[in-house]
């Protein structure tokens, strides 16, 4: 190729230049006889006609970047003749100067400093319409100057890709965008590029799923689900449009998968707005639908999170809008919540201690404190309430309240029980044999119906108090007044059992639960006491106010029936000398709380043994 753009030479040169197969034949010489000049001319004009009559658009293009041959094929890609194209300036013809990278790899080539390029432009054809183009620059062999670009037209690929990516990235049932494609516009809209260039920086997510939509694919199947699914779309997308009207683009609303949908405000405005969208929505859910002849009603649950874009991570996002959809779900459905971050930091910390409190057990994180239960007759020690304490490493000392619950939902309950029982009852003899001279006292020990129902507990004490050598009338159990109220069956045997073993059986919180007190009479249950609720009443509210007489009056008759059936009474939360005089003049047996002593550990009780307290 001479990387001219004249046209092939004339036939009188080809008939020249040409070497028929008699003369080979003929020639007296053993090799055939060939002429320099003749060969390189030939071949030259072989791929003069092969370039231009190739079906692949090209150009040759000399070093300075300007166009000196062109064939058909790239004519009727641009809409020109190959002429027309001779002498253009090749970057200008297939859009290589747009970024700066292209155009510097172009140079590149150009200079034989890099060995190709390869791109994609879009490409205005003069008729109107545009083209996707795959553009290679490639350089010629080394004596021929200059480079061979060449570009394809790959429109059609480029659209079928798109149709491919559209079906990929939406979902078939609503047609909205699928969780693919609403992830990838939040990871897009939380680079730093998207929102520091323009907007408020701000990010929103209203985070929702369909309340009774279960029931609807249950019953009435899921062709009915579907088509619930699609008309709640539509609604979705009216609220995202009317929410984005006057705004620089509308809410994006994506399905996520089953009945859960997601609608993201990008440059946010604040709460207010997202509040707005959120209220709307629950509104156009609230509307019954027409599904196939039915009428069917849903409502929805939405989590509600926004804030700052910067720092802020699309996994980060939607653990926050996941977290406060459930507490939508938490506090009654058919509402929306906003992410509320005290509330999460108090489930973070549950999260924490929950996945740590078995580990803890044995790392022995654990240690008992106990309160005194005194003798409201002579103000003498009779017993005490074991406490348990966790000594977090990083929370620092918690209380039971803290925790209890947690190892009651995971099981855990039952293992630290039976640390504290035997632990308890350790010390409780231990306090005994220290103490020969004075009368022995009680300990009493919390129970979670839990660890009724998950270990036999009438075992694990009957166990505990032969390895300790505590006599049984030293142990006592308490057990909530829901608890021992409910008792049935396996429960109720267990405390019977324990009864008869000689363990003490208390009903703690007394007068809050159930009340039952027909059934009170049939439980083998020996101590009753009074939730701190009745005993606070007892208390002057100030200087010559007196106390209300009908408190009193609810008390003493609960301390008379409750010694007509045999139990004595412990009066829980007396922080006064007056409450304690009261609860003494009307027939409480013990009583416990700040007056006597707060929680110590156990030397301290060993000092408040053959005193009054």
């Amino acid at each position: 190729m001479s990387g001219t753009s004249e046209g092939p030479a004339p036939a009188a040169d080809l008939d020249r230049s040409a070497v028929t197969e008699s003369d080979i034949k003929t020639s007296p010489r053993t090799e055939p006889r060939t002429d320099s000049c003749t060969e390189p001319r030939t071949e030259q004009l072989t791929y003069r006609s092969a370039f231009a009559a190739a079906p692949i658009a090209m150009a040759v293009v000399d070093r300075e970047g300007v166009v000196v041959g062109a064939n058909s094929a790239l004519g009727d890609l641009l809409g020109a003749t190959p002429e027309e194209l001779g002498g253009s300036v090749a970057a200008d013809l297939v859009d290589l100067t747009s970024d700066a990278r292209t155009w510097h790899a172009y140079r590149e080539v150009l200079r034989g400093r890099q060995a190709k390029l390869r791109c994609t432009r879009r490409l205005k054809h003069p008729d109107g319409h545009s083209l996707w183009a795959q553009i290679t620059v490639a350089p010629l062999p080394d004596e021929e100057p200059g480079v061979l670009l060449s570009v394809a037209d790959i429109s059609a690929r480029r659209e079928l890709q798109a149709r491919l990516r559209h079906l990929q990235m939406h979902d078939p049932v609503t047609r909205l965008p699928n969780r693919t494609l609403f992830f990838e516009r939040l990871s897009t809209a939380l680079e730093a590029e998207s929102y520091e260039q323009s907007g408020t920086g701000r990010i929103g997510l209203c985070y929702l799923d369909l309340d009774g939509f279960q029931a609807v694919n249950d019953t009435l199947g899921h062709r009915v689900g579907d088509r619930l699914l699609a008309a709640v779309a539509e609604r979705l997308t009216r609220c995202a449009d009317e929410a984005g009207y006057g705004r620089a683009s509308a809410p994006l609303v994506a399905r996520l998968g089953g009945d859960e949908f997601a609608l993201l405000v990008e440059d946010s405005t604040g709460t207010e707005q997202l509040a707005d969208l959120a209220e709307s929505v629950l509104k156009a859910v609230q509307a019954p639908f027409d599904i196939s002849g039915q009428r069917l009603s849903v409502s929805a649950s939405i989590g509600v999170v926004e804030r700052q874009a910067e720092g802020t991570s699309a996994t980060g996002l939607m653990q926050a809008a996941d977290t406060t959809l459930y507490w939508a779900k938490a506090d009654g459905k058919d509402r929306w919540t906003l992410f509320d971050p005290e509330r999460n930091a108090h489930r973070m910390t549950r999260q924490a201690l929950a996945s740590t409190l078995r580990p803890a057990i044995e790392r022995g994180e654990f240690r008992l404190e106990y309160q005194p239960l005194v003798c409201m007759e002579d103000g003498r020690l009779r017993g005490v309430e074991a406490l348990v304490r966790w000594n977090h490493p990083q929370f620092g000392v918690l209380t039971p309240n803290r925790f209890i619950g947690l190892a009651e939902e995971d099981g855990s309950i039952v293992p630290l029980g039976r640390w504290v029982l035997a632990t308890a009852c350790r010390q409780a003899r231990q306090w005994q044999l220290d103490h020969p001279e004075e009368p022995p006292i009680f300990v009493s020990v919390n129970v979670a119906v839990r660890q009724v129902w998950d270990s036999d507990l009438v075992a694990d004490v009957a166990e505990i108090l032969a390895e300790t050598g505590l006599a049984p009338h030293l142990l006592q159990l308490e057990l909530t007044e829901s608890a021992v109220m409910g008792s049935a069956g396996r429960p109720l045997q267990a405390l019977q059992a324990l009864s008869d073993m000689g363990v003490g059986i208390a009903i703690d919180d007394f007068g809050t639960g159930y009340s039952n007190l027909a059934y009170l009479s049939r439980l083998p249950v020996s101590v009753l006491k009074l939730d701190g609720s009745f005993v606070r009443g007892f208390q002057y509210e100030g200087e010559g106010v007196p106390p209300n007489p009908a408190d009193e009056v609810v008390v003493e008759a609960m301390i008379q029936l409750a010694h007509r059936l045999g139990l004595t009474v412990t009066a829980e939360c007396v922080e006064t000398s007056a409450q304690a005089s009261r609860l003494r003049r009307i027939g409480c047996d013990t009583g416990q709380g700040w007056l006597y002593s707060r929680p110590v550990p156990p030397d301290r009780i060993s000092g408040l043994m053959g005193a009054r307290v």
